[in-house]
């Protein structure tokens, strides 16, 4: 069975998820951002069932008051973005993947807060905010 797995930069925490994610992508919010010192952040989510921490306990981070980030306390890595009340997925940061290239970015969202001077130049699919039918922008961002 082919499993997804990951964990921080100092091996405090592993985690694992027993299926493939439902989706990934870029992320340009300003809250992504701040959290990964990044102009974006690369994103997958998977399914809250099939995601378990093996090793560690990350601590957590109220970044909104709707989700919040889960962290090493040890080396700081970021690993996952979580909403608050009922959580279906859990949002890993791809580069905390042991196989980071096993997940390819699908689309990117919350563009509205893209900085000017960051383009991937892809021709995937582009979100003022959320990804939403009537919110797709085009590829020229």
């Amino acid at each position: 069975m082919l499993t997804y797995d990951g964990g921080c930069a100092c091996g405090a925490i592993r985690y694992q998820s027993a299926d493939p994610p439902v989706e990934a992508g870029y992320c340009h919010c300003r809250i992504c951002q701040r959290s990964s010192s990044a102009p974006v952040l690369v994103f997958a989510s998977f399914p809250v069932a099939s995601f378990q921490y093996r090793r560690g306990e990350p601590n957590i981070f109220a970044s909104s008051d709707h989700g919040h980030r889960e962290f090493c306390n040890q080396c700081g890595t970021q690993i996952a973005y979580r909403d608050a009340q009922a959580a279906i997925t859990v949002d890993v940061n791809v580069g905390s993947l042991d196989d980071p290239s096993a997940v390819a970015p699908e689309m990117h969202i919350w563009c509205d807060s893209r900085i000017s001077w960051f383009d991937t130049h892809d021709s995937l699919p582009r979100y003022a905010q959320e990804k939403t039918k009537t919110d797709v922008q085009s590829g020229e961002d």
